[in-house]
């Protein structure tokens, strides 16, 4: 069986080379997984499978799924395909508000993940910030006792075992009064400064540089697409971290939507090391059930105008930022799809795949993981 790999593993063989990991979000696994499984070997790239701690909890989240339903679930696709090179990865493990009882309700999901065989952790405690602070480091200060805690209450339940491990520092998509607010550079040496000196060492870095989670509309309610990624702060971000000798990359966040050929021309490669694609594979699945499945997909649709509304809105745009929230409530019916349904999701979702695979020039990079360990 290919089980996944720690992905400090994968992160370390990689974090010289320009090249982005492709992180995949499968919130409905059926063909999704098949589909990216299939072009992640096909283009001998490494891969990673994660989904966050909202969607995906040991008390079950949007998705429907578990942390064990979703192990197994991936394991089961990757039987078909056997691709060797890729990393169980918990997206978001959020913090908001740092109460000792949020506090304990991750360390109890975080448990389950360990016992699915989650192999990599993204803290997110970028909601808590200090607004009172006089410096960066009093203002990240409860984003930095967060992470700290997390991050060591991981080290001593994996018992000795590698990890991969990813921290987040800037709320991603938060808007001031003047657009959106974006991580400095200052910020993040600081942050991973501080938890350096705790022994928290991370792969990656998550940053607010721009990007949205999700579908992106205009204000008439178009979809459109996803341009607002700032490269040169990112850029300048890599660049404090290179300067102050931390050996940490940015995991990009938000890509759903954004032109294939910024990713492949303007994106620094290597600086940025994951790229996290989600909300694209959720809307192949949708497409393909409006198509096969009509009378199911309208029921969702339905549902999510009903139990999700926003205010001010038109019907697609709900659809499109809400309709993640269906899956849980119509869990068993997706996922009686018929055949010709779920093989349109999968060869969509490996055109999907691997044409970001290439843009993340991230071809034969499997090969080099497995010469490095």
């Amino acid at each position: 069986m290919n089980d996944p790999l720690p992905g400090n593993k994968v992160f370390n063989a990689l974090k010289d080379k320009e090249c982005m990991v492709l992180a995949c979000n499968p919130r409905i696994t059926i063909g999704i997984a098949e589909g990216i499984f299939r072009a992640a070997k096909d283009l001998d790239a490494a891969l990673v499978m994660e989904l966050a701690r909202t969607e995906c909890s040991h008390k079950v989240g949007y998705t429907g799924l578990t942390p064990a339903t979703l192990s197994q679930n991936l394991k089961k696709a990757n039987e078909k395909v056997g691709h060797d090179i890729w990393v169980l990865h918990a997206d978001h493990i959020g913090v908001k508000k740092g109460t000792s009882e949020e506090m304990q309700e991750v360390k109890d999901m975080i448990t389950a993940q360990i016992q699915a065989g989650y192999t990599s952790f993204a803290i997110d405690a970028s909601h808590l910030f200090n607004f009172e602070g006089k410096t960066i480091e009093e203002e990240l200060a409860p984003n930095i006792k967060a992470t700290i805690e997390i991050g060591n209450f991981i080290k001593e339940n994996m018992k000795g075992k590698e990890f991969g491990l990813e921290v987040e520092v800037g709320e991603i998509g938060r808007k001031g009064t003047e657009g959106m607010i974006l991580t400095s550079p200052e910020e993040a040496a600081t942050y991973i400064k501080k938890l350096t000196e705790a022994d928290i060492r991370p792969n990656l870095i998550a940053i607010a540089n721009g990007s949205t989670h999700g579908n992106i509309f205009d204000e008439k309610g178009n979809s459109i697409a996803q341009t607002t990624i700032n490269i040169e702060q990112t850029k300048a971000v890599a660049k404090a971290l290179r300067d102050n000798n931390f050996d940490v990359r940015i995991a990009q966040h938000g890509i759903t939507g954004t032109p294939l050929e910024i990713i492949r021309d303007k994106f620094p490669h290597g600086d940025i090391l994951k790229g996290n694609v989600a909300t694209l594979f959720q809307n192949i699945v949708f497409d393909a059930l409006k198509k096969y499945h009509n009378g199911l997909w309208q029921e969702m649709y339905d549902w999510v105008q009903e139990n999700k509304p926003i205010e001010g809105k038109k019907p697609e745009e709900i659809f499109g930022k809400n309709a993640k929230y269906a899956p849980k409530v119509f869990f068993d019916r997706i996922y009686s799809m018929s055949e010709e349904c779920r093989q349109e999701i999968e060869d969509k979702a490996y055109k999907a795949a691997s044409d970001h695979i290439k843009a993340f020039k991230s071809e034969g990079t499997a090969s080099i993981v497995r010469k490095k360990i």
